[in-house]
């Protein structure tokens, strides 16, 4: 059975203003193993939140009370560590990018299958527990930029580069694979750690919030191969 780090069962808060859904999201992960609480509009998942702590929520982008972009927001202000799937419209595509940009780190589209929402599930909390050490955490150093794996610290030219838990794990990834390039497959197995097709759009997502992060202002690090992938190579001169 899938355990959080403490050995104690994940804990998951599905939040949708359909109670039938949220009835079907919560049988399916307690079938797992898991436990799960639902929660019907925004004011109530914030609440939910804040009493029992989730390692995860499903949260739905259109909520009565409060809307899924202030209940994200509520809750990362208590919980920054908190893993978030968003659930949107199939057509919803400005919901997907501002709820991914706002600090969720996947998103699943209606109609979706109880499989899929568990596999993105597992990938997100899977990144939730402490990494085993494949070596000493000495950090990885790029050019002018540095991440230090202890403290969880990125910089650039010493300037400190703030990052959400899915981007620092994408940069870490491509920091541990430099001047090599990287397709949207090897990047969505690593670091989401699934393969569904279609769903390039959150690694394209992902590495444009990276660089605004990382390249703004400066010369460009994280480069495009057209057809092939993503590249991170140290700033030309």
């Amino acid at each position: 059975m899938d355990t959080a780090p403490d050995q104690s069962p994940w804990r998951v808060l599905v939040v949708d203003d359909e109670p039938d859904l949220v009835e079907v999201l919560c049988g399916a992960l307690r079938y797992e193993g898991w436990e799960a609480r639902g929660a019907v509009d925004g004011p109530g998942a914030v609440e939910s939140a804040a009493s029992w702590r989730p390692h995860a929520v499903v949260l739905d982008m259109m909520l009565p009370g409060l809307d899924g972009m202030e209940v994200l927001r509520r809750i990362q202000a208590r919980q920054p560590e908190i893993r978030v799937l968003f659930l949107t419209a199939r057509d919803a595509v400005e919901d997907r990018i501002a709820g991914l940009a706002a600090g969720g780190d996947d998103y699943v589209t209606k109609p979706f299958s109880l499989a899929e929402v568990m596999v993105r599930l597992r990938a997100l909390l899977r990144r939730s527990a402490p990494p085993e050490p494949e070596a000493p955490m000495n950090g990885l150093t790029l050019g002018d930029l540095t991440m230090d794996e202890q403290a969880r610290e990125v910089t650039r030219g010493g300037e400190p580069v703030e990052l959400s838990p899915t981007e620092y794990a994408l940069l870490r990834y491509l920091l541990q694979h430099p001047r090599q390039v990287l397709s949207k497959a090897q990047i969505l197995d690593a670091v989401w750690s699934y393969d569904f097709g279609g769903q390039a759009h959150v690694v394209e997502l992902y590495v444009s919030y990276l660089r605004k992060k990382i390249d703004h202002g400066r010369p460009p690090m994280i480069h495009t191969v057209r057809g092939a992938g993503y590249v991170i190579k140290a700033a030309a001169g």
